[in-house]
């Protein structure tokens, strides 16, 4: 059974500094009431912000306020985003790395999506998810 009730859910953007703690404040918001962490995954947001756990769970829909919302574009700006990608080349063979290598050059190139944007596509990915910033 949904909920209907109104879900609203206020993501502290001050509280982002870097990835980690980007994934903190998810956890600190979506996934209070779970005895389990979302892992550092964008694939990982994606299913999340489904509904099919967290506090999303047998909801319709949820406004999400997102408050200090420079401060995190910012913190997951262009640098983090090479870093986080660099990374990706730097470790194992796991990862696709013709499309990391592309993606970093799209990066430096100024054409390249920083990680808040990825972020805000996954989001605007899910209608039922309204983000307001504040």
């Amino acid at each position: 059974m949904t909920n209907p009730d109104p879900l609203v859910l206020v993501f502290e953007g001050g509280a982002v500094h870097d990835i980690p703690s980007f994934y903190a404040e998810i956890n600190r918001v979506f996934m209070a009431h779970e005895d389990w962490q979302l892992g550092h995954s964008l694939d990982a947001l994606d299913d999340m912000l489904y509904g099919g756990y967290g506090v999303l769970a047998g909801h319709a829909g949820a406004t999400l306020i997102w408050k200090d919302i420079e401060h995190s574009r910012r913190a997951l700006g262009v640098e983090t985003t090479r870093a986080w990608l660099q990374a990706k080349l730097d470790g194992n063979d796991r990862f696709n790395r013709p499309l990391i290598a592309g993606q970093l050059q799209a990066l430096d190139a100024g054409k390249g999506l920083t990680f808040y944007q990825i972020v805000m596509d996954i989001l605007a990915a899910h209608p039922r998810i309204k983000v307001l910033t504040g």
